[in-house]
């Protein structure tokens, strides 16, 4: 059997000297951008993340993962309600824009749900979560939540890959 463009193959066991080569093979799974947003004390906040997955349809629940290091991860670490904004194509500048400045949202149009938390318009799909349950996960939090609403559009959707981001053409 043949494997199409196959290189070479490196296998390695994780070890804090090859953590670039880790991040990297992580790299190699394609996935999608969001913006999280939540109430704080410090008013409306946002984080841009990747670390986003579906877990259950019944019931509804989603994982998503703020890491320690972030100076933000207090504000989602403790937030029982945030949204959870899956940007397209188009919004590739809001993705960078919140990963520098998590209290962006106070100067871009957004409205704001029944507890207070901040909604991103236009994205490709955004789900409205109630946290249920916080799990360690090494330099992240796991976080669990119920999803309470949701809603979606078409279109291209940004994408994150080898540690770039590329777009990803609507389906059919």
């Amino acid at each position: 059997m043949s494997i199409e463009g196959a290189g070479m193959q490196r296998t390695f066991v994780p070890d804090p000297g090859n953590h670039r080569l880790l991040r990297d093979a992580f790299g190699r799974f394609t996935t999608g951008v969001t913006v999280v947003t939540t109430q704080s004390e410090d008013g409306p906040v946002g984080i841009t993340a990747n670390s986003f997955s579906s877990v259950s349809l019944d019931p509804p629940l989603v994982m998503w993962a703020p890491g320690r290091s972030s100076r933000r991860f207090r504000y989602f670490s403790e937030a029982e309600h945030y949204a959870i904004h899956v940007l397209g194509a188009a919004q590739r500048d809001l993705c960078y824009a919140f990963a520098r400045d998590g209290h962006l949202i106070e100067s871009i149009p957004h409205d704001v749900n029944a507890h207070g938390v901040p909604l991103i318009p236009g994205c490709l799909a955004r789900f409205e979560c109630t946290r249920v349950a916080t799990h360690e996960g090494g330099d992240h939090v796991l976080v669990l939540g119920r999803v309470d609403r949701f809603e979606m559009r078409e279109g291209e959707a940004l994408a994150f890959y080898a540690g770039k981001m590329t777009e990803l053409p609507a389906g059919k």
